[in-house]
């Protein structure tokens, strides 16, 4: 399936979104960074279930030092994502103050709904392909589908006053040899354009990617859709996170999602997971570039509780 073909499928199905870019809608000309921090993501390949008071102290403790953006929860299948099922009783206890974003996964309008009914999210996440084994995988959808999703979705998210981020996985390729190449993913942005729609996340959901890669597609769609908030959603091995990160860095994103210690990682991408850029590295290596960062507080004892959960969560038994 070509570029081509990808948008003319789309066209023909009369799916293809229409945006409004707004005046306010211009690239960053600072150096200033937003982080995301994704115990989400860290959490929900566990297969132990972390208790729903540990997860409300974790993200009470995330606050305190200082994030002001979190990927705490998803509105998903319980049986799909099990560890994800406390979602509202979390958010419920948490009651996060006004100026924290909390980011709620969602792959359709039931979830939506879900996270808009706890008045406590403020931003629906909606992972997107342009890898159709994945999708399939991670929410049971095609393409077209989930682009009919992500409609209704934003249209319930414009209703309920709440902002959309849309995440690509597989955005650097898969390891199911479905075509991959940045003009697909280019497209694929293009085809997802809707009314209000701001912010797009581009995941390296396995970790495959190289920052060769990383640069010249960040680069790329930041250049065509610099109107846009681009991030990136970066799995990696340790001992090459630094590069990615600066890869992207340097290529002009200046939105990352990472979790505290490198937990987690795509519980549908392949058997052994690959973890989450750690956020410690992303301060760490942006620091040394001269970013304007989050002012927080040490993260000494966070860094000990995330290394605790993860141990103590990693097997089914741990919460016997």
């Amino acid at each position: 399936m070509t570029g081509v073909t990808y948008a003319a499928r789309m066209i023909a199905l009369n799916i293809v979104f229409r945006f409004k870019k707004s005046p306010n809608q211009t690239m960053s000309t600072s150096n200033r960074v937003k982080l995301i921090e994704c115990p989400r993501d860290a959490w929900q390949g566990l297969k132990g279930q972390i208790p729903a008071d540990l997860k409300v102290d974790y993200l009470k403790a995330l606050i305190s030092v200082g994030f002001k953006h979190i990927d705490a929860v998803s509105f998903v299948s319980p049986k799909a994502v099990p560890q994800m099922a406390d979602s509202e009783e979390v958010l419920k206890e948490l009651d996060p103050p006004d100026d924290v974003e909390i980011i709620g996964v969602v792959v359709n309008e039931k979830g939506a709904q879900r996270a808009i009914d706890t008045k406590a999210v403020s931003t629906l996440g909606f992972p997107y392909s342009i890898s159709e084994t994945f999708l399939r995988k991670n929410q049971n959808q095609s393409p077209e589908e989930a682009l009919e999703e992500l409609e209704r979705i934003q249209n319930k998210a414009d209703d309920a006053g709440l902002d959309v981020v849309v995440y690509i996985s597989m955005a650097f390729g898969n390891p199911y040899g479905n075509l991959w190449n940045p003009d697909e993913v280019i497209e694929a942005i293009s085809l997802m354009e809707v009314d209000n729609l701001r912010m797009i996340s581009l995941a390296d959901t396995v970790g495959m990617a190289s920052p060769q890669q990383i640069s010249e597609l960040v680069g790329a769609v930041m250049t065509k859709y610099n109107y846009l908030e681009i991030g990136v959603h970066l799995h990696s091995r340790p001992e090459q996170a630094e590069e990615k990160i600066l890869a992207a860095y340097d290529a002009g994103c200046q939105r990352f999602d990472s979790a505290l210690g490198g937990l987690g990682g795509c519980p549908f991408a392949q058997d052994a997971l690959v973890g989450n850029i750690p956020t410690e590295k992303v301060i760490e290596t942006l620091s040394q570039r001269g970013a304007e960062l989050p002012q927080l507080k040490p993260l000494d004892s966070l860094l000990k509780a995330t290394t605790g959960i993860g141990a103590k969560f990693s097997s089914s038994h741990a919460a016997d």
